[in-house]
C-alpha cells in the first residue's frame, strides 16, 4: 500500500508543478492528496494500519515532546490535522466566492476546533491520541468531500488561490510604492519645529548688530588656519543637526579647546547658523560659519557641476510636474540640486591653508574622541574612509554603469565601496594628486547622466579611486536611518554613527530605537529649543 501511495504521489507531483503547493502553503501536499484520495474511497473510516501505527508511536512518546517535530512528522495526527486545516481554509475562500456561506461557516467552525485541539496538544507537550484525532479528522474530511461534491475540486482551488495571490501581490506592490513616495516626501519636508528655530535665529541675527560684529572679528582668527589644531568641516543647511554634530564631537573629546569647526551653509540659513553658534559655547572650540554663495570662484566656468545643476533638464527633473515613475523617488529629491552636497570635492579650495581635515555629514553623531584620526597614516592616500563592501551590493559595479567603456576601461567593477560621512582628507596629498581636477573630469564625462545615477557617492568613488585608505570599521557605523537591526554592540563600539537614509533623527519617522542617541546631544535647555522643538 505504501508503495502504491508513493507512486501516486509522484504522479501527482508530475501533474501539478511545485509552485502550486506553495500557493496552498501545505507542509506536504503529497500527503494531503493521498489523504483526500483515500477518503474518497473510504468515507466512513480512517485507515486502521496507519492509525494503529500512530497510536503505538504516541504511546512511546516522551513527555518532553518537540511539537514542531511532531507536526512535521508524516505519521502524526497533528500533521494530518494541519494539512486538513490548510485545505479547508482554501475551500472556505472558494465557498464564500460561490455564496455558499453555510458551508464556509461549517468549515470555519471545524478549523477552529482543529486549531484548539492542536493548541492543547502543544500546551501539554504530548502527542495527539487516536481518540482525540479520529472524530475531528472524520468530520472535517466529510466537509472537504462535501466541498468537492459541490465542484470545488483541486483545479478550481488552485486557480482561485493563484488569482488571490496575484491580487494581493499587486496590492502589496502598490502599497510599497506609495509608502516609498510618502516616506520620501516626509524626509524632504522641513519640520515646523526646525522652521520655527530658523526664523527665531534669523531674527536675532538681523536685530542684534553685535552678532555681525562678532562674526567679522572671528573671521580673522589665526586659529582657523593653525595646522597644529584639529580641523573639522561640515556642509549643511540644518542648524539643529549641525549643532548635534558639534556638541557630540566636543563632548567626547579630550581637548575640545584644540578643535576648529568649519561650517558652510547657504544664504537662507547663514544668519541662523551664525546666531546659534555665536550665542552658544561648545566647550571652548573655535567655530567658523561661511556662506557658500560668497565663494566667487565656484562658478560655471570653473565647476562643471554648477553648470549641470543649473541645466533646464535637471531643473525639470526635480521640479517638473511629471516625473518618471520608473525612477526611484529618492532620486527626485531636490537636495541633489544643492551645491552644499558637492562642496566636499572643493575642500582644498575652500581652506587653502589647511593640511588635514575630518569631514562630517550633518546626520552623524560622534561617540568617541576623533582626534586620533589626525595621526593615522594614510600611506600617501588622500581619503581615509570605512569600506562598505561586506555585502556584494556595495561594490563599484552597483553604483556605476560598466557597460560604458569609459568606466570599464579604468575601474575594477569588484572594487570595494566606501562611505562618505566621516572621512579623513590629507589636503597636501589631495593637491599633489590634483583630485578636484579628477572630479571635474568625471563630471564632464557624465554630462548626459549615463555613467551613474544622481548623488555624490558615485563621483566620489571615481574621484578617489586608488586614493582611499580603508579605516577600521569601528570608526564609522552606517545605517541608522533605515536599518532596524543593527547590532547594539556595533553601535556602542562606534566612534561615529551615521543616520544615513530617510529616517533622520530630527523627523517623526525616525527609528525610535536609535533616536535617543541623537537627542541626548540636543541642547534641551535652550529657550528656542523648548519653544520650537521640544513642545
Amino acid at each position: 500500500m505504501r508503495r502504491r501511495a508513493a507512486d501516486h504521489r509522484r504522479q501527482v507531483r508530475r501533474r501539478f508543478p511545485y509552485w502550486i503547493w506553495v500557493l496552498l502553503g501545505l507542509f506536504s501536499i503529497a500527503g494531503l492528496i493521498l489523504f483526500v484520495v483515500h477518503h474518497n474511497q473510504n468515507e466512513d473510516r480512517v485507515e486502521q494500519p496507519i492509525l494503529e501505527k500512530n497510536m503505538r508511536i504516541q504511546q512511546n512518546a516522551r513527555e518532553d515532546l518537540n511539537f514542531t517535530r511532531e507536526i512535521l512528522s508524516a505519521t502524526s495526527f497533528s500533521r494530518q490535522l494541519a494539512e486538513q486545516i490548510t485545505l479547508a481554509k482554501a475551500y472556505v475562500i472558494i465557498a464564500k466566492e460561490h455564496n455558499n456561506l453555510h458551508l464556509a461557516w461549517q468549515l470555519s467552525s471545524k478549523i477552529r476546533s482543529c486549531q484548539l485541539l492542536l493548541s492543547r496538544a502543544a500546551m501539554r507537550g504530548e502527542p495527539m491520541t487516536l481518540e482525540e484525532a479520529e472524530p475531528i479528522i472524520k468530520s472535517l474530511s466529510s466537509l472537504i468531500f462535501k466541498a468537492q461534491d459541490t465542484h470545488y475540486d483541486i483545479a478550481t482551488t488552485i486557480v482561485t488561490m493563484k488569482s488571490h495571490i496575484q491580487a494581493l501581490e499587486e496590492r502589496a506592490n502598490a502599497a510599497t510604492v506609495q509608502s516609498t513616495v510618502f516616506g520620501q516626501l516626509a524626509a524632504e519636508a522641513l519640520p515646523k519645529s526646525l522652521h520655527c528655530l530658523i526664523v527665531k535665529l534669523t531674527a536675532d541675527w538681523l536685530l542684534k548688530p553685535y552678532f555681525q560684529e562678532l562674526a567679522n572679528e572671528n573671521r580673522y582668527s589665526p586659529r582657523l588656519v593653525d595646522n597644529n589644531l584639529y580641523h573639522f568641516c561640515i556642509f549643511s543647511d540644518n542648524v539643529l543637526a549641525t549643532s548635534v554634530v558639534l556638541n557630540s564631537t566636543v563632548s567626547n573629546a579630550e581637548h575640545p579647546q584644540q578643535m576648529v569647526f568649519h561650517i558652510v551653509t547657504n544664504g537662507v540659513n547663514y544668519g541662523a547658523m551664525q546666531a546659534w553658534f555665536l550665542s552658544n559655547d561648545f566647550k571652548g572650540s573655535t567655530i567658523e560659519v561661511q556662506n557658500f554663495e560668497e565663494l566667487s570662484w565656484l562658478n560655471v566656468s570653473y565647476a562643471p557641476v554648477v553648470k549641470q545643476l543649473l541645466d533646464s533638464d535637471s531643473q525639470a527633473f526635480y521640479f517638473g510636474g511629471s516625473q518618471d515613475s520608473n525612477t526611484e523617488p529618492k532620486l527626485h529629491n531636490p537636495k541633489y540640486l544643492s551645491l552644499l552636497n558637492h562642496l566636499r570635492f572643493y575642500i582644498p579650495q575652500i581652506y587653502p591653508q589647511l593640511e588635514k581635515v575630518v569631514f562630517l555629514d550633518d546626520d552623524v553623531v560622534v561617540q568617541k574622541d576623533l582626534t586620533p584620526l589626525f595621526s593615522l597614516d594614510l600611506h600617501g592616500n588622500v581619503n581615509g574612509a570605512v569600506e562598505t563592501c561586506l555585502e556584494a551590493f556595495h561594490r563599484y559595479y552597483k553604483y556605476l554603469n560598466f557597460s560604458n567603456s569609459i568606466i570599464s576601461s579604468k575601474i575594477d567593477p569588484q572594487a570595494c565601496g566606501w562611505a562618505f560621512g566621516m572621512n579623513v582628507f590629507d589636503l597636501i596629498a589631495w593637491r599633489k594628486a590634483n583630485v578636484t581636477a579628477r572630479y571635474h573630469y568625471w563630471q564632464e564625462q557624465n554630462a548626459d547622466g549615463t555613467l551613474w545615477k544622481l548623488g555624490t557617492l558615485p563621483p566620489g568613488l571615481l574621484t578617489f579611486y586608488g586614493l582611499t585608505e580603508p579605516l577600521d570599521r569601528r570608526w564609522h557605523v552606517l545605517g541608522l536611518g533605515y536599518d532596524l537591526n543593527i547590532d547594539n554592540r556595533l553601535i556602542e563600539s562606534a566612534a561615529v554613527i551615521h543616520f544615513n537614509g530617510n529616517m533622520k533623527p530630527w523627523l517623526k519617522l525616525a527609528i525610535g530605537r536609535y533616536k535617543p542617541l541623537w537627542e541626548r546631544y540636543v541642547n534641551q535647555s535652550h529657550p528656542y529649543i523648548q519653544e520650537c522643538v521640544t513642545s
